[in-house]
């Protein structure tokens, strides 16, 4: 698939819109667009586009809208922040007008609990950004994320935390699945909760691409 520069997509993608009033025990955090275009140009090279786009846990609609824009005919991004996805929404009517995928394509936008999710295909790619883990209550909330795109999946690309990649790959493995690319990523955060100490901070994130065993 032929889409947009990697260099293009992530400056079309820096008008999204963050949280205004993140949740801290969501971990909702803006997936930086030099990494949502990273992601979306690759999996574009990989004509991973080309099959149906789900973003589990969409938050401000990054990932899903990158995908779109990169090419992805028929995108959804699911969360079960109602807030989230009404900024989802206004972030693409942002970053699409005048961008557009035209008629021939579909940004959907669901609310729902990934671990619980409403999808009956299993041929998706899946673009996410899972909870790093970070927050009491959440540890292992990546595992969730992998689990559902075990199932819904041919190919994911996941966002982890540093040192994650012996998880990452003994699940896969245990599933059937392949880790073929990984690679490391800058994460900045700005502060937004009482318990960040630092005006901003950046976290060392892994990305996978996973192929996951079809039936």
């Amino acid at each position: 698939m032929t889409g947009p520069s990697r260099r293009t997509l992530a400056r079309r993608l820096e008008s999204i819109v963050d949280f205004a009033d993140p949740a801290a025990d969501l971990e909702q955090y803006l997936t930086p667009a030099e990494l949502a275009a990273h992601i979306c140009h690759l999996a574009g090279l990989h004509d991973d586009l080309e099959r149906r786009v789900v973003d589990l846990g969409t938050g401000t609609g990054m990932l899903a809208i990158a995908a779109s824009l990169a090419g992805a005919r028929r995108v959804a991004g699911i969360d079960v922040d109602s807030g989230a996805l009404d900024l989802a929404r206004r972030n693409e009517r942002t970053v699409l007008d005048g961008h557009g995928a035209g008629s021939d394509r579909t940004l959907e936008w669901l609310r729902g609990d990934v671990t619980r999710h409403p999808f009956s295909v299993t041929d998706a790619t899946v673009v996410s950004n899972p909870p790093f883990g970070a927050q009491r209550g959440n540890r292992h909330a990546d595992r969730d994320f992998l689990e559902t795109a075990e199932e819904i999946a041919n190919v994911s690309y996941t966002i982890h935390n540093e040192g994650s990649q012996s998880f990452v790959e003994s699940y896969a493995a245990d599933a059937g699945g392949e880790v073929t690319h990984a690679f490391r990523a800058a994460f900045p955060i700005a502060k937004r909760f009482a318990f960040h100490t630092e005006a901003e901070a950046t976290l060392e994130a892994e990305v996978f691409r996973i192929e996951w065993e079809t039936a």
